[in-house]
């Protein structure tokens, strides 16, 4: 589909973060005064929830110096307001992409900003393009305008592949909040991670095989300095106490005498797929 371009010639054809930040926000926004529960998700979202954190996050250089930091908005909404969310982007001035496929129509939309800045992908219900798909029915509520810190959090964790932006975002999350049992406010919830993973070994392995790798790697980042090091380390431990104190349930146990044998999550075609555990492995 013809795509056409128009931006102001001092951002030389990168958007700034800034604008990603502001529009996504203004987009929660408008759908809310619509009654529509929509919700930041992805890269994003966490820069949103991190705000305080900004000076780190510069330093962090997601993408490297000179590159766009994002390339489109990702938001998740309930699969009953589909309609509702169509006719709401379209009057914005967006264009909805045509889907080629009838099951992913339905799963998801992508909407051309007017200007051609980026594209919003909105997800419905679930977050299926995921190597272990998350379920945000009823958790929507739990936070604005992003979804919560905790699912932020399960979203980064649950990729096999992981990348250095994945790496960068999950730093910047888990050093601007907190570590706690229970929803609080800026608080990324133990117990229900340390729950949900108690059920599934597939999910179970691969969040906490990235939770060791991010460990292992804060040690040699410059980026960081001898503050953030302490501050994650000791929140990646913290994760790791708690998953590792929940009682596992016997669909658990029997799955990890299989343990990685057999494929143990969803498989996600990306343009950049680098193996299982990506970063990790090189």
């Amino acid at each position: 589909e013809e795509r056409v371009i128009r931006m102001p010639a001092e951002w030389e054809g990168v958007v700034p973060t800034e604008v990603f930040l502001r529009e996504g926000k203004k987009i929660v926004d408008e759908a809310s005064k619509s009654n529509i529960p929509l919700r930041l998700i992805g890269g994003v979202a966490i820069r949103v929830h991190s705000e305080d954190f900004d000076e780190l996050a510069k330093r962090l250089g997601r993408l490297g110096p000179n590159e766009q930091e994002y390339t489109d908005l990702d938001f998740m909404a309930y699969a009953k307001f589909r309609d509702a969310l169509r006719k709401f982007f379209e009057s914005n001035g967006y264009r909805k992409r045509r889907a080629t496929l009838s099951s992913a129509a339905t799963q998801r939309h992508i909407y051309f900003h007017p200007d051609g800045w980026f594209y919003a992908d909105v997800f419905f219900d679930k977050l299926l393009a995921a190597n272990h798909p998350i379920d945000f029915r009823g958790r929507l509520e739990l936070d604005s305008p992003t979804i919560s810190l905790t699912d932020l959090l399960l979203e980064k964790l649950q990729i096999v592949s992981f990348t250095e932006k994945d790496l960068k975002d999950t730093l910047l999350l888990l050093r601007a909040h907190n570590v706690a049992g229970g929803h609080a406010p800026e608080t990324i919830d133990e117990h229900y991670i340390a729950q949900l993973l108690a059920k599934n070994w597939g999910f179970w392995y691969t969040v906490t095989t990235n939770l060791k790798g991010l460990r292992k790697t804060i040690s040699g980042m410059p980026e960081l300095n001898e503050t953030d090091r302490g501050d994650i380390s000791s929140k990646i431990d913290k994760l790791l106490q708690a998953i590792e104190k929940e009682p596992k349930t016997t669909g658990w146990k029997m799955r990890s005498v299989v343990g990685t044998k057999k494929r143990w999550y969803e498989p996600v075609e990306s343009s950049q797929t680098i193996g299982e555990f990506g970063i990790w492995r090189l």
